[in-house]
């Protein structure tokens, strides 16, 4: 039996993304960034390990919708691999249901599963919903980066490793 806390949905489906859930991701995207990405930016992630999409409920995946998504993969450093979350978004009516938890969960087991030894993302420093996010997840504010984004705010960089 299922246990489902009040206000909180549970995503049936989380899925690698394909070509043809760009444009849900990018309507998303303008939805929740000033600067949001492209549907160009977002296609040269398609073959990411952590490029991953949920999916609202239906009663087939292929029945749903796009209403979130986490872009991640990982890149060599100081011979180890780091993982990056580069990106995570939730369709502004399907916040604060746990969909942005269980996409990043999924997110760092995928990147774990490929041998990542940390993995680091940027936050905007006035984003209090994603660092309490990230913190939850065990991630740790490591450093700031003055004027990171192109409105000049800046970025926290968070880090989570494994003991």
């Amino acid at each position: 039996m299922t246990t489902v806390v009040p206000g909180e949905a549970t995503v049936p489906f989380i899925r690698p993304a394909t070509r043809s859930d760009l444009l849900a991701v990018a309507d998303i995207e303008r939805q929740s960034f000033p600067q949001p990405w492209s549907v160009a930016a977002f296609e040269r992630f398609l073959d990411a390990p952590a490029f991953l999409v949920a999916i609202s409920r239906g009663n087939a995946p292929s029945d749903g919708t796009v209403v979130g998504y986490v872009v991640a993969d990982s890149v060599p450093n100081h011979g180890e691999a780091l993982g990056h979350v580069k990106d995570l978004a939730v369709h502004p009516e399907q916040r604060r249901r746990g969909i942005g938890r269980q996409l990043l969960e999924r997110a760092v087991c995928t990147l774990r599963s490929t041998g990542v030894g940390s993995i680091k993302l940027e936050v905007r420093e006035s984003n209090e919903g994603a660092k309490r996010l990230y913190r939850q997840a065990g991630f740790v504010h490591r450093r700031t980066v003055p004027r990171y984004y192109d409105d000049g705010e800046d970025a926290l960089v968070m880090l989570r490793t494994w003991g």
